[in-house]
């Protein structure tokens, strides 16, 4: 791929006075959803801010799909942002919002309300499109964010915390709204906390913490590169005790736990390959009958916790 195909960050750091934002930023982001995962303070909104040209970086060089930040008069064509953060101009609609919005894009005043309607129908705002924001509840507060960002059908999507204020099915909704625009081959940037979403819905991840990038790449991948932390798998069969007898011994086995109810083991291994071959083979020997084989890791939040316990001191 070439930069104007990719969001690159080339030793990007971003410092607030002596406060670090975020330091030595390396990335070349594809097409896709990038779940960008961190606790309150990693950087999460820095870097966001900072492919966004809301903020310029202390150091470094950012390209997004071959623009730089500081064009904002071409990027914002190509890009857009649902900041985490409520700010709406007093007194406006949800239509009036979107369509002044649209207008200050160039679009005509017929495009304008037309890109508007089907931007709020994408949302579910279509019945509130001319109520005053100010009397929308949260989760329409946190859609009309979202029509925003899309109103104008960018290639990029910039998702600061999105799916915060949503009720179930509002989230499920904007899930779908995410993945139907990465089957387009557009770019979703999302940052979020609630990990096991981001993981169920990501392409790929991007680890950060105290402004570092600790890991990134697909979550298998990733996790596939941590070598010193043993796999945890959980098996329900009905015969644990037997496939325990086999796991003893072996040198890849670091822990093997037979569940209280006698149906289930918590196995830990330095060698998932290995496990998984020899787990196959006293299966079939033994004609076990096996409910689950479930790695119990292999998840943003368990890599997470684990990279931020072993490289937290590397900095």
């Amino acid at each position: 791929m070439t930069l104007q195909d990719r969001i690159i960050f080339h030793n990007v750091s971003k410092f607030y006075g002596e406060v670090l934002g975020v330091n030595r930023v390396n990335l070349s982001i594809p097409p896709g959803i990038t779940g960008l995962v961190g606790p309150n303070g990693s950087g999460k909104t820095t870097l966001l801010n900072l492919m966004t040209g809301l903020l310029q970086p202390s150091k470094g060089e950012i390209s997004v799909l071959g623009l730089t930040p500081d064009q904002p008069q071409l990027l914002f064509h190509r890009l857009g942002y649902c900041t985490q953060y409520d700010s709406f101009p007093k007194g406006l609609t949800g239509f009036q919002f979107l369509s002044g919005y649209l207008r200050l894009y160039g679009h005509n005043r017929e495009a304008s309300h037309r890109l508007a309607a089907e931007a709020l129908a994408s949302v579910r705002l279509t019945n509130a499109a001319h109520r005053k924001i100010a009397g929308y509840s949260k989760g329409m507060r946190q859609r009309i964010k979202l029509a925003q960002a899309i109103c104008h059908n960018p290639d990029v999507l910039v998702l600061d915390e999105p799916l915060n204020g949503l009720d179930p099915v509002g989230r499920a909704e904007a899930i779908e709204l995410f993945k139907e625009a990465a089957g387009k081959g557009k770019f979703v940037i999302i940052s979020s906390h609630i990990l096991h979403e981001v993981d169920m819905i990501s392409d790929q991840v991007i680890l950060l913490d105290s402004g570092y990038v600790v890991a990134e790449g697909n979550i298998r991948g990733v996790r596939s590169e941590v070598k010193d932390h043993p796999m945890q798998i959980l098996i329900r069969c009905n015969r644990p005790g037997l496939v325990a007898s086999q796991l003893f011994g072996q040198d890849h086995v670091v822990e093997v736990k037979v569940h209280e109810d006698r149906r289930g083991l918590f196995i830990r291994s330095r060698d998932a390959e290995s496990l998984y071959l020899l787990l196959n083979r006293v299966i079939v020997e033994n004609e076990l009958e096996i409910e689950t084989v479930t790695p119990a890791d292999e998840d943003v939040e368990s890599v997470y916790d684990y990279l931020i316990g072993f490289e937290g001191g590397s900095h």
